[in-house]
């Protein structure tokens, strides 16, 4: 961004109160550099101003001449001075780097704003032990206790992760380091006013009828169209279709296998008989694992929204699939209540065809509500939220955790807050189109909060707890283990270059801190999920580490970036049902599907928003880039270049199978799985 102001630049190389290594705890400077550490190569102490203006991406050289020695750098300090009475405006620095007189080079990672005065540590990772020189310690502390004043918590939700504590939850308001750059907030901005103005122009905005046919649905779903749209809209009936979705659509982490189905849901073998075939029975299926269940009982007694002056409904239906002996997955049954009773029927594929659409139209808006609550929001915005705090709270930059993590937090911040007010906040997008708004989101939150558990958010751990290892087609399950391995493996090169011994990580003040921060603040200390509260041993760092980044990467990207593909055909996903459900069958037309459907105006705001959020502004980093190079030492770097590697291995094995699909999946794609959550 360029300057629009006079300042000066000010940069101070020094050991005074920053530091240099040696055995005597006093720092050897003081401020007129009376007196000089152990011999070292390095004799630059910089304490001059140069004048910069309209510099984007310059870079300047200093020659300084210094007599004394200065020892082993360990810090610099780059500050900013007001030139007369000019507005002091930041400035953005990627890196400083330091060439000794004899050739030794020291390198000063930064990538980041300066408001006023920042002092960068050298760019070797550094965890603390015994041996730790005090003023490295000192320095960390000061720059955490910096940070803390600038990161600080606060209750968004009651029983939901806390957030960052900023005035309005207004984006402009965060501190600069964590803001859009200018070319992302043009672009996301710009996408956001295009799509309501193409809206509003067709005179979609303002409609409260309901859809007369689904051709006229059609026509505000065409206003904007993306590869796959277009396919589901003709497939979205097709009983292969519905239990694809369960596997690689947008919610693929709530199906599990069954093996008893549940006494309140009341199955019969007559009843699913014409599905399943003389050949077999319910009995049999279950034993050979051929059957799993949806179960939506978490949204019971959720609040529901207000729109266009109309109750607004939410079921919570339990849906019973079969894997049929060519691989497919079908629903056999949908009952539509967690309570059975005389008025609670339960639909099958045998009924007549509007009760069995109409059926599966309410078990797909459920699905939409807790994907977009548990799974999007909870499961990855919000918890890349609490590491990101966390992370500025407690990891200095000098640690080598902090390293690794913080690209994976990138802009998290900015789209949080932007979600807190225009998409879930009083007034957003949910309130205007959503049965869960005006009240419905923050009940919901608290409830799955609640039922959070560290197996559930790791992947091979909730594979195996679900009982989906073994289901063909799955291909979220085979995309995201081998993206999970990948993490994994970088992860576990990274703390083992750094962390020699279970020791050092147990005794690692920073890195405990950090973790027991993440459990307070985003998972309310609750010790029956098992998230952990302390480290022990590298192992459990490893597989706590490649849960968050594969949470913020390929987790989001999985959840999120085909909104647009499944849900711009509203009757794939409602966001809002405005008749209660079925109470007896044979009695639902098509008529009664279109009064029980969103209304226009509420499917219009529904599509604007998958679109924008299933499209990455620019500036983006796919998984595994880091032009931010945080890292400086060799090793970690060739790291890097292996985990880049194998990824983009990956990647070319999902896209040859994704050729001879009608229906691809390129959500896990690692080209395509931003760094972090950043829309």
């Amino acid at each position: 961004m360029k300057p629009t102001g006079h300042k000066k630049l000010l940069v101070v190389l020094e050991c005074s109160s920053l530091g240099c290594v040696d055995e005597d705890p006093i720092c050897p400077y003081s401020s007129d550099l009376q007196r000089a550490p152990h011999p070292a190569p390095l004799a630059s102490v910089m304490t001059m101003a140069h004048e910069m203006e309209g510099m984007e991406g310059h870079v300047t050289e200093f020659k300084i001449t210094e007599n004394k020695d200065l020892g082993e750098l360990l810090f610099i300090r780059l500050s900013l001075e007001r030139y007369l009475n000019f507005h002091l405006d930041p400035w953005y620095c990627n890196y400083v780097t330091v060439t000794c007189p004899k050739g030794q080079l020291y390198q000063f990672p930064l990538y980041q704003w300066i408001l006023k005065s920042v002092e960068i540590p050298e760019g070797k990772g550094i965890v603390i032990t015994k041996n730790t020189p005090p003023v490295i310690q000192q320095q960390r502390q000061l720059e955490l206790g910096i940070k803390r004043e600038t990161h600080k918590w606060k209750v968004y939700a009651e029983g939901a992760p806390h957030c960052i504590d900023v005035a309005d939850d207004k984006p402009l308001n965060l501190p600069p380091n964590d803001q859009y750059s200018f070319r992302k907030h043009a672009d996301f901005h710009s996408a956001s006013k295009s799509t309501f103005s193409e809206a509003m122009l067709n005179g979609y905005v303002f409609n409260t009828d309901s859809w007369p046919t689904l051709d006229d649905i059609k026509l505000v779903s065409s206003l904007r169209r993306s590869q796959y749209s277009d396919i589901v809209s003709k497939v979205w009936k097709e009983d292969t279709f519905f239990g694809s979705q369960y596997l690689n659509g947008m919610n693929p982490t709530l199906i599990k296998k069954c093996v008893k189905v549940p006494e309140k849901f009341p199955v019969t073998d007559d009843m699913v008989a014409p599905s399943l075939g003389a050949s077999t029975n319910l009995q049999k299926e279950l034993q050979n694992g051929h059957i799993f269940l949806a179960d939506y009982g978490i949204l019971q007694g959720v609040p529901t929204n207000t729109i266009n002056k109309r109750s607004q409904y939410i079921a919570s239906p339990m849906c019973l699939l079969w894997k049929n002996p060519e691989g497919q997955l079908l629903p056999i049954a949908i009952q539509l209540s967690q309570t059975p009773g005389k008025n609670v029927p339960i639909f099958l594929p045998s009924d007549s065809e509007y009760d069995w659409v109409l059926a599966k139209i309410w078990v797909r808006s459920a699905d939409f509500q807790l994907h977009q609550v548990d799974s999007h929001l909870l499961r990855t915005h919000l918890l890349a939220e609490v590491f990101s705090i966390a992370t500025t709270r407690q990891l200095p930059m000098g640690h080598p955790v902090y390293k690794l993590i913080s690209p994976h937090l990138r802009y998290t911040l900015e789209i949080n807050c932007f979600a807190r007010t225009r998409l879930i906040g009083p007034g957003g997008i949910f309130d205007k189109a959503s049965a869960t708004g005006k009240g419905g989101v923050p009940v919901l939150l608290k409830k799955v909060t609640a039922e959070l558990t560290y197996s559930s958010l790791c992947l091979p751990d909730d594979i195996k707890g679900r009982g989906m290892d073994q289901i063909p087609n799955y291909l979220y399950r085979d995309d995201g283990l081998k993206i999970w391995a990948a993490i994994e493996r970088f992860v576990s090169d990274i703390i083992n270059y750094y962390y020699t011994s279970d020791e050092m990580v147990k005794e690692d003040p920073e890195l405990q801190a950090w973790v027991a921060e993440v459990f307070k603040e985003g998972f309310l200390e609750n010790k029956s999920s098992e998230v952990p509260y302390s480290l022990e041993t590298r192992a459990s760092l490893i597989k706590y580490l490649t849960m968050a980044i594969f949470r913020c990467s390929a987790q989001h990207a999985a959840v999120n970036s085909g909104q647009f593909d499944f849900y711009s055909w509203m009757p794939n996903g409602p966001t809002t049902m405005k008749s209660p459900p079925p109470s007896t069958k044979g009695v639902t037309t098509m008529k009664t599907i279109f009064e029980t459907l969103p209304d226009v105006n509420s499917t219009a705001a529904g599509i604007n928003v998958v679109w924008v959020l299933s499209n990455e502004p620019m500036d983006r980093r796919r998984l595994g880039e880091y032009p931010d190079e945080l890292f400086t030492e060799k090793t970690p770097l060739q790291f890097i270049k292996r985990f880049q590697d194998q990824l983009s291995e990956i990647s070319k094995s999902i896209q040859e199978r994704n050729k001879t699909m009608l229906l691809p999946y390129p959500y896990m794609d690692p080209s395509q799985i931003e760094n972090g959550v950043s829309i």
